[in-house]
């Protein structure tokens, strides 16, 4: 327990932390793993937060439109179609995460232009391409997506990105 200050000193004696506080970016990626595990999709779940000045705005995970029967329940086309990831995406039934999020931030009237956004994959073209319309300029993200159109697009942008 922490001791109160010392009249003389104004110093505040703090017990030593059992673990190493993490970075802001380190925090927010631990958040977007939480919110992955809601994700309904049957080959990679996927998270993702949008943050300004340090305050969460928005989360996202990839999964079916509200209302609608996920993968969990129907199974997966891509799958038994046997398409690569990163390929036909329009025969998913899900939105992907960075989706799901910049809808919720339109959904609830919330500003996301300068913001960052945090992923637990680098995103795809399709996501990227809501991303800059949208105004995020920054990126976090944990693990690499194959998709050359996606890297090629983001070399063109002011978009910051880092692998965290």
């Amino acid at each position: 327990m922490a001791q109160r200050p010392n009249a003389k000193s104004k110093t505040v004696n703090k017990p030593a932390m059992p673990w190493t506080r993490p970075s802001w970016d380190e925090y927010f990626m631990d958040i977007v793993a939480l919110v992955a595990r809601r994700s309904t999709c049957l080959r990679r779940g996927v998270g993702a937060v949008i943050v300004k000045d340090k305050r969460l705005l928005t989360t996202g995970y990839n999964g079916a439109p509200s209302g609608l029967r996920h993968c969990l329940e129907t199974g997966c086309l891509r799958e038994e179609l046997n398409i690569s990831s990163g390929e036909r995406h329009e025969l998913c039934r899900g939105l992907h995460a960075e989706q799901n999020a910049i809808i919720q931030a339109a959904v609830h009237g919330v500003s996301i232009k300068g913001a960052t956004l945090y992923c637990t994959s680098h995103p795809c073209a399709i996501c990227l391409k809501m991303i800059i319309n949208a105004g995020i300029t920054n990126i976090v993200y944990r693990e690499g997506y194959s998709d050359k159109l996606a890297e090629q697009m983001l070399g063109e942008t002011g978009i910051e990105a880092k692998k965290l």
